[in-house]
């Protein structure tokens, strides 16, 4: 095993993640023979009497090796998923304490074992190719890269290594308890694959490996494309659709993964399917509720991910000389030469004062300008491609009757008075520009 690290630069502080069982201690034995700038990354799980006991046994095993020790303890659980938590904690750790050593190198001791359990589990989760290859040797992430010498190795041949250098470490108890899922795959399927083949790890690592450098291709042929297809957190989905079927769901995960922030476990097969569905359904308008408290929206030819936030409260603000509502300003005006949908002129007899801006309520209709048919503003919208998450929230004119005088920019009613239009009297004049500070 003393092989395993030739080809790594050890010119900096390294973090090991160790927790004193016998991976993790074979490749602390490994990596102190190369570097003396090594920071050992403990996390006490808080779950079986033993964690206090095999943190202060690191704690004393980095002292007397004059290695620099970093603990943390989890001190309690908020989710259900146990395994899945425990992970976040331990890599949110691992990752302050790499900023903390300004490093950028993670060793972890995952070995051959492990990733036969992570390629069937994510066989059996449903996956994209990359996450069927399993755990891979060398792995990049965010700012840092992910090492795994051990992979090449079986749990039997580290217990093996470390019998032979007087190697102690503890055994976790909790390793044997089926209610963890990977246990189950460990002490049931694993033993059944090794007898048809003692090698089998090898088998597994040659196939992580061959996928590994198919995800490689297909991410080269994804980024040729991508620049046109998602930019300022839209997906543009004419674009999207140009792509043949593998490639439109390879690119999906990739931009899910982008999302995520690279962080796999959040992506599933059965997630990239409902996106599809929606991308191929013929509703122009549509959500979906997605992991960590989001939404996917699809308007018409682009989808969208925003946070899981309800619409804002009905509001209705009195309109006096000017007003600032979202990105739009509204102002009196004495003079105007425009007679666009931006412009709204009227006749302060043929209404009641004071007017108000609010926004749009269930049966809204406003009585469009040439037409004496009332027509329902959601319909309006619906036609104008308005987006969802602009509807509910829009400004719309009304009187001190609730009469609907103005879309602004979209629409007017009877009520407005077009510049020279059968000698017809107005004396509010109101403008609709977009705000330029909205944006800064």
């Amino acid at each position: 095993m003393n092989h395993l690290l030739d080809d790594i630069i050890f010119d900096n502080y390294i973090i090991a993640g160790i927790s004193a069982g016998p991976d993790s201690m074979c490749l602390l034995h490994l990596l102190k023979q190369k570097t003396d700038k090594i920071v050992v990354c403990h996390i006490n799980h808080n779950v079986r009497k033993q964690s206090k006991k095999e943190e202060e046994y690191l704690r004393n095993y980095c002292e007397k090796n004059n290695i620099i020790f970093e603990s943390m303890k989890i001190e309690k659980y908020e989710e259900n998923n146990f395994e899945n938590e425990a992970r976040k904690k331990r890599y949110n750790f691992y990752e302050k304490t790499l900023k903390k050593y300004n490093s950028h190198m993670l060793f972890l001791a995952h070995h051959g074992d492990d990733l036969i359990e992570t390629v069937l589990m994510k066989i059996i989760r449903g996956s994209n190719i990359e996450g069927y290859s399993g755990i891979k040797k060398k792995s990049n992430v965010k700012d840092y890269q992910i090492i795994r010498p051990l992979l090449p190795y079986t749990k039997k041949d580290i217990i093996e290594y470390n019998k032979k250098n007087n190697i102690k470490y503890f055994t976790d108890s909790s390793n044997k308890d089926i209610h963890y899922t990977r246990n189950r795959y460990r002490k049931k399927i694993l033993p059944l694959l090794k007898e048809e083949d003692k090698n089998v790890h090898l088998k597994f690592l040659k196939y992580s490996n061959i996928l590994d450098e198919y995800d490689k291709y297909i991410k080269s042929l994804i980024k040729k494309n991508i620049n046109n297809i998602y930019k300022n957190n839209i997906i543009y989905l004419d674009e999207l659709n140009k792509l043949d079927d593998f490639l439109r769901r390879n690119t999906m995960y990739y931009i899910m993964n982008n999302i995520y922030d690279n962080k796999s476990n959040t992506i599933s097969d059965k997630l990239i399917d409902n996106i599809l569905n929606i991308i191929n359904n013929s509703k122009p308008n549509q959500t979906l509720n997605i992991p960590k408290n989001k939404i996917l929206v699809k308007e018409y030819n682009k989808l969208y991910i925003k946070e899981n936030i309800e619409d804002k409260k009905k509001y209705k603000l009195k309109f006096e000389d000017s007003i600032k509502i979202d990105s739009y300003i509204f102002t009196k005006t004495d003079k105007e030469k425009l007679d666009n949908n931006s412009i709204c002129r009227l006749n302060s007899k043929n209404i009641k004062l004071p007017l108000y801006f609010r926004n749009r309520k269930d049966g809204d209709y406003i009585l469009l300008k040439g037409s004496s048919n009332k027509k329902k503003i959601k319909e309006i919208f619906i036609e104008k491609k308005l987006p969802i998450k602009e509807r509910n929230n829009y400004p719309l004119l009304v009187d001190s009757n609730d009469n609907i005088l103005w879309i602004p920019n979209i629409k007017k009613s009877n009520f407005c008075i077009k510049k020279g239009e059968n000698n017809q009297n107005y004396d509010i004049i109101i403008k609709c520009e977009e705000r330029k500070d909205y944006y800064e």
